[in-house]
């Protein structure tokens, strides 16, 4: 769903474990890691397409995590010009993204890849919590950093955010 600035609805997840590590996935053939993320459908909410695109690209249901929390607004990215698609209609410059922060509750195990014919990921591990926000694509950085400051208090109350700290 592309609205009609030409932002992509999206979600983003930020997984993290009971130590408070990230889950970061390195796309499928492919050097680059990142969240998990996925477009909206028409008339779906965040919720609903947050937990369709957590079983699709990690194979995880709504029992296996908690929700920890949501972005209060929309998150965007503009794509680099050599991404964007003119020959598309309407043409996508970018995404506006609501992130949600989960807490793995189910085991390990239940992370796959194998529940769509082209996985969007090939590997994974768990991540300290600013890092994904310096090794993403550049033009995903301040996104990254927007949603993991936003979010920094749901797991660390009362805890001021460093980014320079592992």
């Amino acid at each position: 769903m592309i609205d009609d600035d030409g932002y992509r609805h999206n979600v983003g997840i930020i997984l993290c474990s009971q130590h408070n590590k990230l889950f970061w996935a390195r796309r499928a053939n492919q050097s680059g890691w990142q969240f998990p993320q996925g477009g909206m459908n028409e008339g779906e909410t965040h919720e609903e397409a947050m937990y369709r695109e957590l079983y699709e690209e990690i194979g995880l249901k709504p029992e296996h995590v908690e929700v920890v929390g949501k972005t209060r607004e929309w998150v965007y990215y503009d794509l680099p010009k050599r991404y964007v698609r003119r020959d598309r209609s309407p043409v996508c410059r970018g995404q506006k993204q609501i992130w949600f922060m989960l807490r793995l509750v189910g085991e390990e195990k239940h992370i796959t890849f194998d529940k769509t014919e082209t996985p969007e990921f090939d590997s994974w591990r768990w991540a300290d919590y600013w890092e994904p926000a310096f090794d993403v694509v550049y033009f995903k950085r301040n996104v990254y950093l927007s949603a993991l400051t936003e979010m920094w208090s749901f797991l660390f109350p009362g805890i001021t955010p460093n980014i320079f700290k592992k």
